[in-house]
């Protein structure tokens, strides 16, 4: 999976969550506290945006960062192969996150 993908992932996610909160670009630029230009670069995959935005957003739709990047419904059966390497992927950074916790604590 290249940048190109992921990018465009994040800005179809964002725009599919947004419209099902029946929120316009403007509406939800509003609610997160980001300008109306940067969701529209960031649904037409013109940029990428700050970790700063990225908690913004998630905020405003109320979900895991994790759901920006997932395939997005209509091709979960297509993408079957990449939703397995992105769940191997999560799983592996979970178990690592708790790894080093662990390891912190005791």
């Amino acid at each position: 999976m290249i940048s190109h993908d992921i990018q465009k992932r994040l800005g179809e996610n964002v725009k599919q969550l947004r419209k099902a909160r029946n929120l316009t670009q403007f509406q939800f630029a509003e609610k997160a506290g980001i300008s109306e230009e940067t969701v529209k670069n960031i649904e037409l995959c013109r940029c990428w945006t700050s970790d700063k935005n990225l908690a913004k957003i998630t905020e405003a739709l109320e979900v895991d960062i994790h759901r920006l990047f997932l395939p997005i419904s209509t091709s979960l059966d297509e993408d079957s192969e990449n939703i397995n390497q992105i769940k191997n992927s999560i799983a592996e950074n979970l178990r690592n996150y708790i790894e080093t916790k662990l390891r912190e604590i005791l």
